[in-house]
């Protein structure tokens, strides 16, 4: 539930309001009160000191006048004072009355001021009047005997009657009032006057600490160019401005510290993104905290909206959520490996490294998988494995061909002259086979070396004499298996090149031509400008009829010792090496051989280099 907070200033304004009016209430009703009570005091004070400057000569009256003498006294008396005045005996009878005839008055003995006086003391009370209809103050004293002389009675305990003066309430309420008035208004402009003071404090007050809060807001916000202890006026508090200060100081530190945050933050998300290696970061829930787009890549998704969705919704890989939830139950990092399945171009494989993800403190939030891909690797220590069986055969062949035939002569056959010589024209034509396969695999470790180290040197040359020079090589053993080699390359296409190394790549595919074409056929050689991905580009092409390449034996028809025919390799010859060494010859002109086949209908290399 929401709690609608009130503002600082009317916090302020409206305690100090209500607490100003309680406070004044109390004091106006305080005063209110003395001044009535006072005020009625007074009165009663007045109305006794009146009634002792007649109560000698009522006494006198009481006991040597008579009754008509004592009422004309209290109606002479009364009238010229204003005041009502009656006179009481200790029965409760009264004997003169001011405005009313006695006999017909009631009986007084129990009246509040009346009991009082006949016990000596002088009595006040107030009491609405049924005789006038009004609200009346009366006093009353006790009369004795002595006072009928001058004496104040102390010595005669015996009352003889009662003399009661009263005056109405109403002139006394209307006084009171018109001193209540004063006391409101005067109330009215205290409030008034502490309505403007206290608004005016609350908004010293409240005011700075609004202009902090917008601009911690400002601060939420990240913008930290406003300062609280410029804006702050100088009527403001110590405390107000020592809190400004420490705000400003904080905005200061933040500032700095977010911009640190965000310099590291920006090289960090630049170090990530350009990651070669794919990484996920997932939370303890495998809910992904953040991937590379080296992942997304690898794994074909968006990296976008990757973000909290579970590690199982992105990427379905159940050998690497096994990964995942062996770290988050363990804690311990490792090193693993999985295969990535791919429909096209077999599977991918994928060095992982898997390592617990902490947060501010040591407690593990998550994991963190570092992938890197190792299919090449993988590729190449395959290579290197068949590369290694492959020489292997290859210089074993020769190598156990001249030993049996050695062995044989040695056996006795070299006493026969026609075997002798037969024997040792096989072991010939077997070391000059064996010397093949060594000079080609020294030529083709030479041409890598040179490559890498840039010492292979280049000319600008015409290529068609290039080309010539190639076709002259080749054309004993055309003509030896009746195969036409034709020649089509412009005078003037000049282009840097190394001639020996160029010449015997064209040797090379030439004699591939001329080995898999039947007699009769044509080998066709042609060179021209041709334009690669809006650039111009030389193109040698090597055509012939023979018989073909299978489409699957293409990708890996340039490694070494690879044959797409081994039983009609070994039959016409040659080492294994002559595309591998094309290969590396138009790398280190900076171009590219490609190769297109058809079973049956022949074969075409291309040589792509730049013009």
């Amino acid at each position: 539930m929401v709690i609608k907070q009130k503002k600082l200033f009317w916090q302020i304004l409206l305690v100090h309001l209500a607490i100003l009016l309680v406070t004044i209430a109390a004091v106006a009703w305080y005063s209110s009160r003395t001044f009535d009570s006072f005020y009625i005091t007074e009165k009663g004070v007045d109305l006794e000191n009146r009634a002792n400057l007649i109560k000698a000569r009522v006494v006198e009256l009481l006991f040597n006048g008579t009754e008509a003498h004592l009422r004309e006294l209290v109606v002479d008396s009364g009238r010229a004072s204003g005041t009502r005045i009656t006179i009481i005996d200790p029965d409760g009878l009264v004997l003169a009355d001011t405005n009313e005839d006695p006999v017909r008055m009631d009986n007084h003995r129990r009246r509040p001021e009346i009991d009082t006086a006949f016990s000596g003391t002088p009595g006040q009370s107030q009491r609405f009047s049924n005789t006038l209809g009004q609200r009346m103050l009366y006093s009353a004293i006790p009369l004795y005997r002595t006072e009928a002389h001058g004496g104040d009675g102390s010595d005669q305990g015996a009352i003889i009657a009662v003399l009661r003066l009263s005056v109405p309430v109403t002139a006394i309420d209307a006084a009171l009032t018109d001193i209540r008035v004063k006391i409101g208004f005067g109330v009215l402009l205290a409030i008034a006057g502490a309505f403007i003071l206290t608004f005016l404090v609350s908004r010293n007050i409240s005011r700075p600490l609004e202009e902090m809060t917008r601009g911690a807001e400002l601060y939420a916000r990240g913008d930290f160019s406003r300062r609280m202890l410029l804006n702050t006026k100088t009527t403001a508090s110590r405390e107000i401005a020592s809190l400004a200060t420490a705000m400003d100081q904080m905005a200061d530190q933040l500032d700095d510290t977010i911009n640190t945050i965000i310099s590291q933050r920006n090289q960090l998300e630049t170090v990530f993104s350009s990651m070669v290696e794919a990484v996920i970061a997932v939370d303890r829930e495998e809910r992904i905290i953040s991937i590379n787009e080296a992942t997304a890549q690898l794994f074909e998704i968006e990296r976008q909206g990757t973000q909290g969705k579970l590690i199982q919704e992105v990427i379905r890989n159940t050998a690497l959520q096994e990964q995942i939830e062996r770290i988050l139950a363990t804690g311990r990092p490792f090193e693993d490996e999985i295969i990535l399945e791919r429909s096209t171009n077999g599977g991918t494989y994928l060095h992982t490294n898997v390592v617990p993800l902490h947060g501010g403190g040591s407690e593990t939030i998550g994991a963190l998988i570092v992938l890197n891909d190792v299919t090449r690797l993988r590729q190449l220590e395959n290579m290197r494995s068949e590369f290694v069986a492959n020489v292997s055969h290859e210089l074993r062949t020769p190598i156990t061909s001249i030993r049996g035939y050695v062995e044989t002569l040695l056996d006795g056959a070299l006493d026969e002259r026609e075997d002798a010589e037969k024997f040792l024209e096989i072991v010939l034509r077997q070391s000059e086979q064996l010397e093949e396969i060594i000079d080609d695999l020294l030529a083709l470790s030479r041409i890598e070396r040179e490559a890498k180290d840039s010492q292979i040197d280049f000319e600008q040359l015409p290529l068609r004499s290039i080309l010539e020079e190639a076709v002259e090589v080749c054309r004993p053993r055309a003509n030896e298996r009746n195969i036409t080699i034709r020649l089509d390359c412009p005078e003037d296409l000049h282009m840097d090149l190394n001639p020996t190394l160029l010449e015997r790549a064209v040797v090379n595919l030439l004699h591939n031509g001329i080995t898999y074409s039947e007699a009769g056929q044509e080998v066709a050689v042609t060179a021209a400008m041709v334009e690669v991905a809006g650039k111009k580009k030389v193109q040698i092409s090597i055509k012939d009829s023979g018989i073909g390449i299978a489409e699957e034996h293409l990708p890996r028809l340039f490694e070494r010792f690879y044959r797409s025919d081994r039983a009609r390799s070994r039959k016409e010859g040659g080492t294994g090496l002559g595309l591998a060494i094309v290969k590396h010859i138009v790398q280190a002109h900076g171009g590219q051989v490609e190769v297109e086949s058809t079973v049956g209908e022949g074969s075409t290399f291309h040589i792509i280099l730049d013009s």
